[in-house]
């Protein structure tokens, strides 16, 4: 691809067809990320999040010549204070061949006006603190970091000890 001329991007919504991709995409990421081995995401698990009788993550995928070159997955989330919705960017990924063409502005361009046609308040997403790359790329949507936040998680054998707590 000239690296000059920017091919032309369609974005749409995830279709079932599109679940093999990006389970390898999310398994790219998860490389990315320094944590493969945490990745346990199969082609079974993601079509019965995306499209199971109740489905609780939402997609879309990128084109470029009718390839598919990168994706977000995302759910819903709800805000007390604003009392409406808003939007969890979970994953965006392009693969490395299509980066620098602006796949992942369209992406993010599809999901802010998915928030704004459904009244949806917020897009939020996390990102590490070591990826410089998509920091100084978040600082060009304007997008506010949420400095005084930290995220916290209990899972394995911690959840099991705290599930086994509610009797």
């Amino acid at each position: 691809m000239n690296a000059d001329a920017r091919p032309a991007v369609t974005v749409r919504d995830v279709r079932p067809e599109d679940v093999p991709t990006l389970v390898r995409f999310v398994h790219e990421l998860a490389e990315y990320e320094r944590e493969p081995e945490s990745c346990l995401l199969t082609e079974q698990q993601l079509h019965a999040a995306l499209f199971g009788d109740r489905p609780a993550v939402f997609g879309h995928v990128a084109e470029v010549d009718g390839v598919v070159a990168g994706t977000a997955l995302w759910f819903m989330t709800f805000s007390t204070w604003t009392g409406v919705h808003g939007m969890h960017l979970e994953d965006l990924y392009v693969s490395p061949s299509h980066r620098r063409f602006g796949i992942a502005r369209a992406l993010l361009a599809r999901l802010a006006a998915t928030c704004a046609a459904r009244g949806w308040a917020r897009l939020e997403w996390a990102v590490l603190d070591w990826n410089t790359p998509a920091l100084d790329f978040y600082a060009t949507l304007s997008s506010t970091p949420q400095d005084g936040w930290t995220t916290h998680r209990v899972d394995g054998d911690a959840l099991a000890a705290l599930a086994a707590r509610d009797r």
